[in-house]
């Protein structure tokens, strides 16, 4: 069989799931994340070198996992989906790349920073999830701003972030949604997961479509006219790289 598959585009990470966000020690059901150091500043050639070095280091991580590891292309396989999630795990564990929920942290952190008021920084939380295509499957969102609204109404002033008493009496309200959600700050570590195995699976499905796209225009040719269309999940990515 002489089809082949574009196995190495980039696929699209889309996810729709129950991210937690981690605040000051509480859990608070929409998004959470974590601060990242910045990186030394450098200039000129020194910088394009060091960021070109970086860069190959991480590809050839990635190149070598990929050609050990056997994936199999079937989304609608929790086994292969596993399989394929673990693989990008290591992946990114090895190469020092971010998971998706830690580039969501850092989206937060880098986009939240110096916002002085609660109200404000939950309606970026909110901008942020709509730009990442993320939805809000428990309405989390609006029961944390009417916790605000709440918390705003008992202490007669706009919640500022620097305003420790009135942050405890919201934070005491996030953690009643939490318990109403069945949401616990032990359960993040799963919850991850389960986002990494719905980009998992939205990435199989990708891998999917464009092999069956490949084999279509492949089929198209002459010389292939006759030939019958392999499974996809028999398809080894490894023989490709």
């Amino acid at each position: 069989m002489a089809f082949s598959s574009r196995l190495l585009s980039k696929p699209k990470q889309l996810c729709g799931s129950q991210v937690i966000l981690q605040q000051q020690q509480h859990a608070i059901p929409v998004r959470y994340f974590a601060k990242e150091a910045a990186p030394p500043a450098l200039k000129g050639d020194e910088m394009l070198k060091n960021i070109f070095l970086d860069v190959k280091k991480k590809f050839e991580t990635a190149m070598g996992i990929l050609r050990k590891e056997k994936i199999t292309i079937d989304p609608d396989d929790p086994a292969s989906v596993s399989q394929y999630a673990k693989v990008m795990k290591t992946i990114r564990e090895k190469a020092g790349l971010f998971s998706e929920s830690q580039r969501i942290q850092f989206t937060i952190q880098s986009r939240t920073e110096g916002i002085p008021d609660a109200r404000t920084y939950l309606l970026t939380l909110k901008e942020i999830r709509i730009k990442r295509g993320l939805t809000d499957e428990l309405g989390a969102e609006a029961m944390m701003m009417d916790a605000l609204e709440k918390v705003e109404k008992e202490i007669k002033k706009p919640l500022m972030r620097n305003d420790k008493k009135g942050m405890a009496l919201l934070l005491a309200e996030f953690d009643k949604i939490n318990k109403k959600l069945g949401i616990r700050k032990e359960d993040l570590p799963k919850y991850e997961e389960q986002l990494e195995n719905k980009i998992a699976k939205a990435q199989l499905e990708e891998l999917k479509k464009d092999a069956l796209e490949a084999m279509e225009t492949q089929k198209k040719r002459e010389e292939f006219k006759d030939e019958e269309m392999v499974d996809v999940k028999s398809l080894d990515i490894r023989n490709f790289l």
